[in-house]
């Protein structure tokens, strides 16, 4: 009979040996092709040191996609976080059929990320855009995938739609460990709504908060899926995401080592960012 510790290792070191050789490796590999000038398919490369690195911070292209995927993740985690908070709180009263609206909810977080943005896609480019003539409205009547300014706002609708399934299921977590003994003390009390929203729910739910802050921040940041979909980084450049322009650099443009490096700093703001959202977060908790 085979022992727990030998069952253990079987499962678990093969599972830890493909990890490292498709995770960790190629992730090692990046860092090592960050000091070079190597293009991606050339036989020879030579050392370049921080060269790349410093031509990061001269590049206005990479400049102006880490301002979009700031200014994009920014937007996208509150409205996930407010919404489906606000759904979550909805899904948690005493509604009918509210297990049935619990799926509802949670269905676009099944869906694959490229199959619900080349739907939108087909909906901002033909569905809505008739409508719009329909009902006589030039704003509806165009394409906002193509406008370099509105662009933007349709990746927004689709990331927050697909993203705010699985915030509400977290969130709905944290609501149903709650006493209700606590809402009916503050009702004896003559509490109101927003007083007992604010001083029992939203503190007693704090560590459910920042876990889903964290991780919409994190998804945000990383979007790229929704901008193959949707623009393809344009119109222009105008929705060209850190992650796309890594891809896009990378693989087509005969600049891998380039984007290898900017795929370093990306690395290293992304931890940083969700660091301090952790520290911050959780400092707030122990004082709520």
């Amino acid at each position: 009979m085979v022992s727990r510790k030998a069952a253990f290792y079987s499962m678990a070191v093969p599972a830890l040996l493909l990890f490292f050789a498709f995770h960790t490796f190629p992730a090692l590999q990046g860092v090592y092709y960050a000091f070079t000038n190597w293009d991606g398919y050339s036989e020879s490369y030579d050392f370049v040191g921080f060269k790349n690195f410093i031509g990061l911070f001269q590049d206005d292209n990479v400049i102006h996609s880490y301002a979009f995927t700031f200014k994009y993740a920014i937007v996208v985690t509150i409205l996930i976080n407010v919404i489906s908070l606000l759904i979550a709180l909805g899904l948690n009263s005493r509604i009918r059929f509210r297990n049935f609206f619990r799926g509802v909810y949670f269905l676009p977080n099944v869906l694959g990320v490229l199959i619900v943005g080349y739907i939108f896609n087909y909906i901002f480019s033909n569905v809505i855009p008739v409508w719009g003539e329909k009902l006589g409205s030039e704003f509806l009547s165009t394409n906002i995938l193509g406008n370099e300014q509105w662009a933007w706002i349709g990746i927004v609708i689709v990331a927050v739609w697909q993203g705010i399934a699985f915030n509400t299921i977290l969130y709905l977590s944290g609501l149903q460990t709650i006493p209700q003994d606590i809402y009916e003390a503050s009702d004896l009390d003559g509490a109101g709504k927003w007083q007992t929203f604010w001083k029992i729910t939203f503190p007693m739910i704090s560590s459910f908060f920042t876990i889903n802050m964290v991780l919409a921040m994190k998804s945000s940041l990383m979007v790229f899926d929704q901008i193959v979909a949707l623009t393809g980084g344009g119109p222009g450049r105008a929705t060209q995401s850190i992650a796309f322009l890594i891809y896009q650099g990378g693989f087509q443009g005969g600049e891998f080592a380039y984007q290898s490096a900017n795929a370093v700093i990306y690395f290293i703001v992304i931890v940083v960012i969700s660091v301090i959202q952790l520290k911050f977060l959780q400092k707030r908790e122990m004082g709520a």
